[in-house]
């Protein structure tokens, strides 16, 4: 049984009570005061008795919590948060600020297998998956600083479908309406693409929304920019999208990082379009933004805006997203840079 009570959804907590001869309700203490209130140890659960704290502890129980070790903020209102777990990993987390509308982009890996070449967190070597307990945790803690989430994107370090298990897992405690009772439909998890995953998703009971880190118009182009490429080609990929939203019934966000004289041309904003036909999508078009040990360069605004134009013809919903928190290296692509600017120095 899972020793830590932060990564256990309200099932497993009614066995772990009645193992200790507790009430049903008890449970429901645990779930609330533990994803609700933001309890780090069972010693602030005080409507349980001291009996039964005492015996948890005793039996290794106990709830997990993330070190804040700093946070770095932007004049644009973005704030970084570097987290360090128990076993001496950190993770970056950052918080997006729209008006008075809160979004939180969070990790489900320490480092990235995907080997993307414009992020700099592929760069890095993978440690480990988050458990769901870390993953929620970079909520609940950045939650004490800058305030409620009204949105949760999982884009941040790592490849949340690479990590499925404690991803999915977390996604039903962030949603739970006794814990932080996040809607589902304000609930994003990105993927650079991976097909099993995605129709594995379809199979959930809950359907968050889904962003696919497209990048490309053809596989050619796609594989010289994203070492995942190689598992699936694109058309795989898309056909696995419309089988998720057959079910999901929701939109999904394509995001494209424009990158000068690689995949910003207008040809392919033509076959992207073609591409996104049989798709319900918008995309995000995002100025690549760059970190030591990359040679890529932005698309100039001009190219960016006639890629967008392209697609606006064809009917596609497009938004451009302009850099952000770049100055504390929060910006899409960028988490990590600091530490790959250190190892490459070294």
């Amino acid at each position: 049984m899972e020793k830590d009570l932060k990564n256990c959804i309200p099932e497993e907590l009614n066995a772990i009570v009645a193992e200790f001869g507790q009430k049903p309700f008890v449970a429901k203490y645990l779930f609330t005061f533990i994803h609700q209130k933001n309890a780090a140890s069972l010693d602030q659960i005080t409507p349980l008795s001291k009996p039964f704290r005492a015996a948890l502890t005793e039996a290794g129980y106990g709830i997990s919590t993330l070190k804040t070790i700093q946070t770095f903020e932007d004049l644009d209102g973005t704030v970084k948060f570097v987290f360090e777990t128990a076993d001496g990993c950190r993770i970056e987390s950052v918080r997006l600020r729209d008006e008075e509308r809160n979004t939180f982009c969070i990790s489900t890996q320490v480092g990235c297998r995907m080997g993307c070449l414009f992020c700099a967190t592929g760069q890095l070597k993978y440690q480990r998956n988050l458990t769901a307990a870390e993953i929620v945790d970079q909520v609940y803690q950045m939650q004490t600083v800058v305030g409620k989430a009204n949105n949760l994107v999982y884009m941040g370090m790592g490849e949340p479908l690479d990590n499925y298990d404690p991803t999915m897992r977390s996604v039903a405690l962030i949603n739970h309406k006794d814990g932080q009772n996040i809607g589902i439909r304000h609930i994003t998890i990105s993927t650079c693409g991976l097909p099993e995953r995605i129709a594995a998703m379809a199979n959930e009971t809950l359907h968050p929304r889904l962003a696919i880190s497209l990048h490309a118009a053809d596989d050619k182009t796609r594989k010289n920019l994203m070492k995942a490429a190689n598992r699936c080609t694109i058309r795989q990929l898309v056909d696995s999208v419309i089988q998720y939203q057959d079910v999901a019934k929701r939109r999904v966000t394509i995001e494209y990082c424009m990158i000068q004289s690689l995949n910003d041309a207008p040809q392919q904003a033509r076959l992207l379009a073609e591409l996104l036909k049989p798709l319900k999508c918008n995309v995000n078009l995002i100025e690549f933004n760059p970190f030591e040990g990359c040679d890529f360069l932005p698309s100039t605004p001009a190219a960016i805006r006639h890629f967008a134009e392209i697609l606006e013809r064809n009917g596609i919903e497009t938004v451009i997203r302009f850099k952000r928190g770049q100055s504390i290296r929060a910006a899409c692509g960028q988490l990590g840079a600091d530490w790959l600017e250190n190892k490459i120095k070294d």
